[in-house]
């Protein structure tokens, strides 16, 4: 952090991070997409569970747009859409990984589905 005149300024760096990731589901949609190998809409939606079809759809393509993940439509009936990382979101891949290990270490004692 920097100071200037002994006050805080603000991280653009964390604040465009916060953008970028601040989804209530997007930290746990590169997870499932990278470490998880689950590339499409319906895997996603079954292993996040209540998320709604439109908050994921939402979440996914923000995610998309902020070059995280590729979308690839087959262009079959019925629909088949996979997603993919970038590389931005390849990159990502060890951050998600520490986040993981320091959840595990550190938050045992959470029931997870009672986070809000």
């Amino acid at each position: 952090m920097k100071k200037s005149d002994g006050a805080i300024q603000r991280c653009k760096t964390m604040s465009a991070l916060q953008r970028v990731l601040g989804g209530k589901w997007k930290i746990e949609i590169l997870y499932y997409i990278a470490i998880g190998d689950v590339h499409r809409f319906g895997q996603l939606r079954r292993h996040i569970g209540e998320i709604t079809e439109s908050s994921l759809t939402k979440q996914l393509r923000e995610l998309e747009a902020d070059g995280f993940i590729l979308r690839y439509d087959h262009r079959e009936v019925p629909p088949k859409v996979e997603y993919t990382l970038t590389e931005l979101g390849k990159s990502f891949v060890s951050v998600l990984n520490y986040m993981k290990a320091w959840g595990d270490e550190n938050l045992h004692n959470l029931d997870a589905d009672s986070i809000e």
